[in-house]
């Protein structure tokens, strides 16, 4: 197909508002719809499953067919979770489609089918059709990008459906669809402007997800009260940790047990363990009869970019989309047990975060910091990351990450440990930059 100049791509029309955006016309980039769907609900999050849900009911979208579904949420660990149920139940030559978010570096991550990331071509049709069905209904970039996953699951005919929470779970998008098998990996506070500002009121949001009469897997070990009497209310089956499932780690190994299996002197994986446990408890539920081989090399084996991912050994830096206190003090322990001979930290983070926390948990093991700003509206200043910081030398400011990564690489001394974390963009703008891209 020809390209088409983006000012041609747009459709013209006398009876649409100038204030208003237009649609883009047939057979346009992705690009440009990803534009179109940022500009014409300005509103980044606005939660509520009114919108969508008649949305999802025009397109038939509400009844997935045969699919079953499984609905991820949590504070952390949701990510790995849904890719490490992904592979084992395609190990057992099941069909898997997995809506997540947000990406890294490209839009397509947020669907996959089968371990592919959908083309721009299939997104493409999927928006033209929300476009179809929308009718005078705005909708949020997420919401888009929540129906089109949906639209493009449907027509694939999969066996499995994982749906990753974008934010809390009870008001979330992907609460249109029902959930036969819910999941709960972790609860700490995050988004507190929306989901509250204590355990309890995040627990509450989180178990929204939960259905009458179907299994919740709780992977969070320290339940609030209000987690559990919300599964009750709510008539789900709760499973959780400690009591229905267990795991030990013994050395370099570790094992698992269930009211339905035991997994024995197993290779630990390479995502955390948390929710490996996690994601085997909910592989009993959605598929019994799978192999057991095929859980063990299904959780062994998968990674996941951005989550203590290595991208150099000499010298060491890790990255990891780490942005809250939850994440930043399991990430500091994976990397204390790397006994680093000093911690250098590159760190760019959005404003709306809990800045002050998540630093505090690392201030006094690393050794130098480089903050810096992010490239997006919601970034916090790296001058507003140092003020939770020593003022001395080992605190640097940057105006970009391309200047603050360049410093680092200037003063890295032999058996230095990088860790890049604090955001998804931070994550992303160092692979970019690792990649050759300097605009950063």
């Amino acid at each position: 197909m020809p390209v088409v100049p983006i000012k041609e791509q747009l459709h013209s029309s006398t009876n649409v508002s100038t204030d208003m955006p237009l649609a883009p016309m047939q057979h346009a980039s992705l690009a440009l719809w990803t534009e179109y769907l940022l500009a014409i609900h300005p509103t980044e999050i606005d939660m509520g499953l009114t919108r969508v849900s008649q949305v999802a009911e025009n397109m038939g979208l509400l009844d997935l067919g045969e699919s079953q579904v499984v609905t991820v949420a949590g504070t952390n660990g949701k990510g790995s979770t849904c890719a490490m149920i992904e592979a084992a139940l395609m190990l057992e030559g099941l069909s898997v489609g997995v809506y997540s978010s947000p990406h890294l570096l490209h839009y397509n991550e947020r669907v996959r089918v089968n371990g592919q990331d959908a083309s721009d071509r299939e997104f493409v049709a999927a928006f033209e059709a929300i476009e179809r069905g929308r009718g005078e209904i705005s909708l949020t970039f997420f919401e888009y990008a929540t129906l089109a996953g949906l639209y493009l699951f449907k027509a694939a005919s999969l066996d499995v459906i994982i749906l990753e929470v974008g934010l809390g779970g009870r008001l979330d998008a992907t609460n249109i669809i029902d959930a036969d098998v819910a999941v709960i990996t972790s609860i700490d506070l995050d988004h507190q402007a929306y989901l509250g500002d204590t355990r309890e009121r995040v627990a509450v949001e989180k178990a929204g997800i939960c259905r009458q009469g179907k299994p919740v897997i709780i992977g969070e070990p320290n339940m609030p009260d209000s987690l559990m009497k919300t599964v009750n209310d709510i008539g789900a089956h709760g499973h959780a940790v400690g009591q229905v499932f267990h795991y030990q780690v013994l050395g370099k190994r570790w094992s698992f047990q269930s009211q339905s299996i035991t997994l024995s002197d197993m290779t630990l994986p390479a995502l955390p363990l948390p929710n490996a446990a996690t994601a085997i408890e909910a592989l009993m539920h959605i598929c019994p009869s799978i192999s057991l081989d095929h859980i063990k090399q299904g959780i062994l084996h998968t990674q996941l970019s951005g989550r203590l991912e290595c991208v150099s050994q000499s010298p060491t830096v890790y990255l990891d989309v780490a942005h809250n206190p939850h994440a930043a003090r399991y990430l500091l322990s994976q990397l204390q047990a790397k006994q680093p001979k000093r911690l250098l930290a590159l760190c760019g983070m959005l404003e709306d975060k809990d800045i002050a926390q998540v630093l505090s948990v690392f201030s006094p093991h690393v050794a130098k910091w480089y903050c810096c700003d992010l490239n997006v509206p919601r970034s916090a200043a790296g001058t507003d990351l140092a003020a939770y910081l020593p003022k001395n030398e080992t605190t640097q400011v940057f105006t970009s990450l391309a200047l603050g990564w360049d410093k680092l690489q200037e003063e890295l001394q032999e058996g230095d440990i990088v860790i890049v974390f604090g955001s998804f963009y931070t994550v992303a703008g160092i692979k970019m930059l690792i990649k050759g891209n300097s605009s950063v």
